[in-house]
Order: structure tokens, then sequence, then C-alpha cells
């Protein structure tokens, strides 16, 4: 049937609504949708926009702290980062968004698009772009699609973030057979901006221009919202059509108008034009202020012929804005918008209604109430019931030291990514201190203008999550509070973006609750409130769910960026100390994984009061300049984070095994709240005698010196030689 054939109520379900949920909206109108109306409630309650199966579970998120200047619910979060160069306030403003089903679709737009994305909505608060950081999931690399997946997102987010000129200074990748069907692609963007001029989107008063400004409205990225909040099946690649196309260079002419805007004091709010497009920006400012809103189509700037008032009200085009001016501030906006090229027209006024109305050729084509398509959107309790859960390891196999860690090191998890961030310009803008390359746990970038820095990561473990959602979300938070702590920083808040499978399936919705509980914890008990975050459900293909991957994006601050540390910095004679207690945990373990092919076991436990011991002592050792080298441990443990710090120092490391555990296991259990720090050696027992004092596990465990990484007894192999295990994997395969 053609779309003019079909009932409404048979176009309400192929967009996505429940039958209930049509009636919903059948009771809310007292009458039936025409068919613009219907798209708009489509993208509106889209689970990508509403967040019905979520919303009442991430109230459990603490939000607010002494830093928190603006917290979820605005296009970003807000932090206070102190005085900037002139005694001014300083904010910094960040966000992660996934851009999972369309990357999988169409892998260089997907991405590109993402990217484009993630930093309109940093932007469009006031603030300038400084730092981008990615999370990357993608299949087994036997897999027939995975290669052009990983070749089209790598290429679209080095494509679009290089020509905006943004650095791209750190993130993760990770290979596994459960995203097979479904990669992730989740981009972060961080931004400054002066603490007093901060922009929200909720229209002030009635009787204001709205004005739509940036790239021309088409055709692509229609029901990209809907598209994005459904399940995958074979013929997907069929949805190329509602994946969006993007232009960097026009992104990078948007942000420098849209700053240009702002600074002349013409805004009264803003909104970016991200998901549902037209149709979420103009329904979000007008329900926020508790007003109303009429937009007249024909005065949209199309960039197609006889675009429809549905296909310019869902369009999801990108590098699109839409403004709120204050009285009589026009002709300011218009030209400013024709100094950087950008169309622009007043296309609606905000009123008293209540309603939003629009008109198409001298006619009404929709006429709806604002409450029953956002706050009173439908808000779901799901069932859920208790995830499974691994049960505790017991025993582990061994094998011989040295061949496991060159299988480690070797894997697609934890080769090196060096052909993937060489691709990404980390050092435009000229303040990177940290990136991909330099050897931290931990992106920074300097506050221009002072000695601040901030810190930048972004971190979560999928098989600890699966094996125990609840510790495996605890794990998520503290390891990117441990990063930020590495390098020195004081760990402030975070983003996050949660990505399941479908939540009307009960575990898989008990894999949400319970990662969300987690993470909750963790925040709590660190001080590390959410402040911004997206949810991305139903990445899942033919029923097979994604590992439940709730990805942690954190900020953190220097107030002197010399009093920062890294693993790079590592020089002969330094004494290698662990920080932390080594039980021997190996449940869900990359050991167990890559060198035995064993997918069990519980995860380690996270001891979040020994976390923030461990971790506080840690950052008063860096920041008295004490530690010299500073390094986390997680994936692979101990032996992995050694090579880590030698390769990226150039010089050798003798490890001696100080517990009474078996080498490999010293070598590879993967325990939480543990640090490799490198001191001078007069330093150690000061070190030593300090951690015992506040309580802190601690034991010299070697010395810095060489050309080979050996554990006495266990093994010996030289830095060349697992360098060239570590660097070969990603090149060969993608050749």
């Amino acid at each position: 049937m053609t779309t003019a054939q079909k009932t409404t109520a048979e176009l309400a379900a192929e967009y996505g609504l429940k039958p209930d949920e049509y009636q919903v909206i059948l009771d809310r109108l007292g009458r039936e949708p025409n068919y613009v109306e219907l798209g708009v409630f489509s993208v509106m309650w889209s689970e990508h926009c509403s967040y019905k199966s979520s919303r009442m579970h991430l109230r459990k998120f603490p939000v607010t702290g002494e830093r928190v200047i603006c917290g979820p619910g605005e296009n970003a979060g807000v932090i206070d980062i102190g005085d900037g160069p002139d005694g001014q306030k300083l904010a910094c403003i960040f966000k992660m968004e996934s851009h999972n089903h369309p990357s999988y679709i169409e892998p260089f737009q997907g991405a590109a698009t993402g990217v484009g994305g993630i930093m309109r909505d940093v932007f469009t608060m006031g603030a300038r772009p400084v730092a981008l950081l990615n999370a990357l999931r993608f299949g087994e690399p036997s897999h027939p699609k995975t290669k052009r997946i990983v070749e089209g997102v790598v290429a679209g987010i080095g494509g679009y973030g290089n020509c905006v000129g943004v650095p791209t200074v750190a993130g993760e990748t990770n290979f596994h057979s459960g995203y097979n069907g479904n990669c992730l692609v989740n981009a972060m963007c961080v931004g400054l901006a002066d603490a007093d001029k901060i922009f929200y989107s909720a229209a002030p008063e009635p009787g204001l221009p709205v004005v739509y400004f940036g790239s021309k409205t088409g055709r692509d990225g229609i029901h990209g919202a809907t598209m994005s909040s459904a399940e995958f099946s074979e013929d997907s690649e069929e949805k190329r059509p509602t994946v969006q196309v993007g232009d960097p260079f026009a992104e990078k002419l948007l942000i420098e108008a849209t700053l240009e805007l702002m600074a002349s004091g013409a805004v009264a709010a803003i909104q970016d034009m991200g998901a549902a497009g037209l149709t979420s920006s103009s329904v979000e400012m007008a329900g926020k202020g508790g007003l109303g809103i009429t937009l007249d189509l024909d005065k949209v700037p199309q960039r197609e012929e006889n675009m429809s008032a549905y296909e310019m009200m869902l369009s999801e085009s990108q590098e699109r804005m839409l403004a709120i001016l204050k009285p009589g501030r026009e002709e300011d906006g218009y030209r400013i918008f024709k100094k950087w090229g950008l169309d622009a027209a007043v296309i609606g006024e905000t009123n008293t209604s209540g309603h939003i109305v629009l008109t198409h050729k001298g006619e009404v084509v929709c006429d709806l109430p604002l409450a029953p398509l956002s706050d009173d959107a439908p808000l779901y309790d799901r069932p859920w019931v208790e995830p499974d859960m691994e049960a505790p390891l017991g025993s582990a196999p061994s094998a011989p030291v040295g061949d496991a860690l060159l299988a480690i090191l070797a894997s697609p998890d934890m080769a090196s990514k060096r052909w993937l961030w060489e691709q990404y310009d980390r050092h435009v803008m000229a303040d990177t201190l940290a990136d991909s390359a330099t050897g931290a746990d931990a992106g920074m970038v300097r506050v221009h203008g002072t000695k601040k820095a901030l810190a930048v990561t972004s971190d979560v473990t999928p098989r600890y999550v699966k094996a125990n959602p609840y510790e495996g979300g605890k794990q998520a938070v503290a390891e990117a509070w441990r990063n930020l702590t590495a390098v020195g920083a004081d760990p402030i808040a975070i983003t996050d973006n949660l990505n399941f499978g479908n939540p009307e399936r009960p575990k898989i919705m008990g894999q949400i609750v319970r990662a969300i509980e987690g993470m909750a914890e963790a925040c709590r008990e660190l001080n590390f409130p959410v402040v911004s975050g997206n949810v991305s459900l139903y990445n899942e293909t033919n029923g097979v769910a994604i590992p439940p991957t709730p990805t942690v994006g954190a900020v953190g601050l220097l107030e002197d960026y010399d009093l920062r540390a890294g693993f790079h910095t590592l020089k002969a004679g330094h004494v290698l100390i662990l920080i932390g207690e080594t039980v021997g945990e190996l449940g869900s373990s990359i050991y167990l994984r890559e060198v035995h092919g064993i997918e069990a076991g519980a995860p380690p436990k996270v001891d979040l009061a020994t976390e923030k011991l461990n971790g506080d002592f840690v950052r008063g050792l860096i920041q008295s300049k004490t530690a010299k080298a500073v390094h986390d441990l997680s994936d692979g443990g101990l032996l992995p984070a050694a090579f880590d710090m030698a390769s990226a120092s150039k010089v050798g490391i003798e490890l001696r095994n100080t517990t009474g555990l078996e080498d490999f296991v010293f070598a590879f259990a993967e325990d939480q709240a543990r640090y490799l720090i490198a001191v001078g050696e007069a330093s150690a027992h000061l070190v030593l005698a300090k951690a015992a004092e506040a309580g802190v596990t601690a034991a010299t465990i070697g010395v810095a010196g060489g050309t080979d990484l050996s554990l006495t007894g266990a093994m010996s192999l030289s830095l060349e030689q697992l360098r060239s295990a570590n660097e070969r994997w990603l090149p060969e395969y993608m050749a």
C-alpha cells in the first residue's frame, strides 16, 4: 500500500507506536491525528527522544555537586572550573551521545554526523568545543562486515573532527562477537565557556521571533530517531535514507556564527536540530518555557523541491540550529548569518497557546498540545528480573607467563590502536597536553591563558557488566575516576552513554536497572555526579542483544598542568611501587578470554572506599611531584600495564612477585583500585611509610632499567619483541 492508502493506525505501528500508545494519542487529542501530527508524535515518543523505558531509573543518579552548574535536562552538562585569565568564572560543558544504528548502516556518515551532532550539543550552550573523544565497539574481526565498518567509522570520525578543527584526544576501541550485528559509536565533546554566558533552550516569553539558521533542509535522516529506537533485522541496510549526511565545513561556519550571535546579546534561547530535527527543537524550546509556538514551513530554507510538511519536520539534515531572538534583533542575526554564509529565516513566533501549530501553503497542517509530546509522554516501569550473572571463578588454568603476555598484547582489544588514532588530528588548537600517543591514562587539554587543564576519559568494561551488571556499572565509573586520578586531575563529573538491548525483554531491562544502580552508587561514593548523558536501547539484531555497555565519559581538572602525570616518563633507576591489594581476581579477565578462550567468572569486586582512599593517595603523590610516572591497572592486569609504561618510556622493567600468588595470577589478575607508580630510589621508603600511615596497601615490586620486561623466575622478553606483537595486529588486519 502507499502511505495515502494506509490507515492512521497502520502508519502508527509502522512508525514504532504501540497500539496502546496510539490509543493514548486518540484520548489526548479527542480525534485522529493527521499524517504530519502522527509523524511528530512518533519521533517525540520514540525511545531515542523520550527515554520512556529508562527515565524512572535515571532519577537514581546523583546530579548535583559543588561544581555542578547545570545537570541533566539541557543539551549538555555544565561544571564550574574556577577563574579564567581575567578573573571571570569559567565553565566546562560536555556530553556523550550515540550514533550506533546509523554507523552500522552507513559507517562513514553515521560516525561523522555523530561527531557533528555532539559538538552542536556543546556549542549551542555557548561553549567553544576544545576536545573530542570516542568509544567504539566493533564485531569480531573475522566477521565479514567488521573491517568495512571499522574503516568507515574511523574515516568518518577523523574526516569530520579534523575538518572542523577540534582535536580528538582520547577514546577506547573493543572488538567482540556480541557487536557483530550492531556496532557502537559513542562520541563525546568537551567545550569551554564563561560561566556567566551559558545559553539555555527554554523559550522565555511569548511574542519572540523563531529563527532557523545553518544548512538547508533536505530529505536525509527522516525518521532517524525512530530507526534508532528499533531492533535491527536482515534488511536493516535498506534504511540508508534514514542516515544523515554531514558537512564539517558547514559545521565550522555554524560554530563561529552561533558563538558570534550569542556574543551579540541577541539570543533569548537556542537549540540545535539533532534527533527528530525541527520537531524536537521547536517542541522542546516551547515546551520547556511553558509556551506555544507557530511555524510557517514555507519559510524553512529547503535544498530539495516540493518538500512536504512531514518531511521538513522530521528531516534530520545536519548543521542546523533554531534560535529564539530578543525583540527587534532579527537584523543583527541576519548580518551575522550573511557574514558566515549561512541560510537563515524567521520561520515562526512564540505565543501563549501551549500548542505547536504548523502552517504550510496557507493551511494548518498540525495543531497539537505540547504537553503530551514532552512532559506528558509515555513513562514505563517495565518489568524486569535479575539478569544472568557469572558465578565466582574458582581456580584459573595456568599458562607460561611470557606466552600469555604475547597473546594478550597481540589480541584485538589490547593491541595498539595507532592505526586508528593516527587518522585523528590530536593537536589542532595547540592546547593538547596528552592524547592517545602520549602515554597517559586520560587526554588533557590546556584551558587557554591559564595554568589549568581539563582531563578527559571514556571507560567501560562490557565483559564485567555482562557478568554482573551492578558490579560492572560500579567499575565503569570507578575506572573513569581512576584514569583522571592517574594523570593528577581532580575528578569532577561524568556524562554517560547507556547502550543496551531491547528493554521490553525483562532480563535486558534487568541489566539496565542494575547497571544504573551500580553506577549511581559509585557516583555517590566518589562524589562524581552525572551531569548529562544519552540512552541507546534496542541495540540488537534478530533478537540477539549487544553486551550491556554503559559507557562513562568523565572530566577532571588540574589547577596546574605542570603537576600532571603520565606513564611515558619512566627512567632507569626508578623504583616501581604497586598501590592497592592483589588478591588474584581473574573472573571475566582478558587473560582467561585471550589465553584460554574462556568468558566466565564473576568480575572483580569494586570496593569504592578503597578506590577513593588509594586514588586520593596517588593524586597527592603526583601533586607533590613524588610520583614520576603513574599508570592505573585495568584490562590485563599488572604485566600489560608494565609493558605500557616500559614501551612508552623506552626503558625496561624488572618485576618481582611479592605475593604468595602464582606468577600468572600476579601478572594478569584484574583486581581494582590499583596503580603502578614510579618514584626515585631515595623516595621509595618514604612513599611506603606514607602509604602505611594512610592505610593504603603498597609494595615495592620492581625497578626500571635495561631493554627487557621481566618477571623474576617467570619470563623475560625484549621490549622490541613485545612492541612488535602489540603494534602489528591492527595494521595487518586493516591491510
